[in-house]
């Protein structure tokens, strides 16, 4: 093959990659964005070692749908609201560099409060009843038989949470309203989620990245991704390509 030949197709391959990465940007900017879960704060619903896509385009765009998070406009555009019992990704308010996952029990202009481990949502409390026990595998959080309560709320979402012990400080909780423009997050795993109870506050919408839509991979035991190896032992088949509810 001649040199120019040689030359001419070195340049398609890296047309081709280039191509390649830039469709993936778009997509990851556009549409969907991988993301693990890394703590136990959304048990039972999603577990440490999920593997997730979140849809970004459920909410619209703001600075943080975009790498690096430049200035270049300010609130959504596209916006759309999130719906109460949606689980959300979103930036942590105090350090936007963080990224954060919880439930949105709260939308603009609600009254939330916890009273005696019960969510009440302007005045009325979330039915919430016993649905077995949940045992994680896990290893900084094991959670052997913790009690399981299944919420519904009055949009008829329902979704299992776990109540590992009475009279934890998130039991009882003063009331919050909810500013405009903001909502109000919540962990499944209630005693053992940092959420808008406390050190999160109220989420401003711009802080929203996308709705978590669906489990593309699962992997139990604190077991890592780069393991190879362990992932016929510890793979969690049941959950992959599970929608997020």
């Amino acid at each position: 093959m001649s040199e120019e030949k040689k030359q001419s197709a070195l340049w398609e391959n890296v047309k081709v990659i280039i191509q390649a990465l830039l469709l993936a940007m778009v997509i990851r900017t556009v549409f969907f964005q991988p993301f693990t879960i890394p703590s136990g704060s959304m048990m039972p619903t999603l577990l440490v070692g999920d593997y997730i896509f979140v849809n970004k385009f459920s909410y619209g765009y703001s600075k943080y749908s975009l790498p690096f998070s430049p200035d270049l406009f300010e609130g959504r555009i596209f916006e759309s609201e999130p719906e109460r019992g949606d689980i959300a990704v979103f930036r942590f308010p105090p350090n936007p560099s963080i990224d954060y996952i919880k439930r949105i029990v709260g939308l603009p202009g609600d009254r939330i409060q916890m009273i005696g481990g019960v969510l009440q949502v302007n005045g009325q409390p979330v039915p919430k009843v016993q649905d077995g026990v949940f045992t994680s595998d896990y290893r900084m959080d094991p959670g052997t038989d913790v009690p399981v309560f299944r919420e519904t709320l009055d949009n008829g979402v329902s979704y299992d949470t776990l109540d590992q012990a009475q009279g934890t400080r998130g039991d009882d909780t003063r009331e919050f309203i909810v500013p405009e423009g903001h909502y109000f997050a919540m962990g499944d795993n209630r005693d053992n989620s940092l959420d808008s109870r406390f050190d999160v506050g109220f989420v401003p919408a711009e802080n929203l990245i996308g709705k978590a839509s669906l489990i593309f991979f699962s992997l139990g035991n604190d077991t890592s991704f780069r393991e190879v190896w362990k992932w016929p032992a510890n793979m969690r088949w049941d959950r992959l390509f599970k929608v997020v509810e």
